[in-house]
């Protein structure tokens, strides 16, 4: 059972990235901000983030730097409707796994998140 952050600040887009997980299996928990989700990630109780780019308070960019900087280990899925090449690769050198689309593909997100869960 993987335990997952969902940080978006959108209560819409969280249930429908929460629609295509559609797992039993894992533990789903919602955050409409990455100030909350910074702090699960310090404690090392989440197996993976997905993780939104824009969000008031701090945006999912400060948020991978400040996981870069304080060295936390937690994989990070981008979800953006940013399409700019120089966002993703930004995001990848901050240490993000991936960066999907928003609305991300069920299929794509689940063999994504496989791919890390193992």
């Amino acid at each position: 059972m993987a335990k997952i952050a969902l940080i978006d600040d959108s209560a819409f887009a969280r249930m429908r990235v929460k629609e295509l997980l559609d797992s039993d299996n894992d533990e789903i928990v919602e955050l409409d901000n990455a100030i909350d989700g910074l702090e699960l990630a310090r404690r090392n109780v989440l197996d993976v983030i997905l993780l939104d780019m824009v969000m008031p308070g701090m945006s999912g960019l400060e948020a991978l730097e400040t996981m870069q900087r304080e060295n936390l280990a937690v994989p990070v899925i981008v979800l953006t409707a940013d399409i700019q090449e120089e966002t993703k690769r930004r995001c990848i050198q901050l240490g993000a796994k991936a960066v999907l689309n928003k609305p991300p593909k069920k299929d794509e997100l689940v063999k994504t998140l496989h791919e890390i869960l193992g």
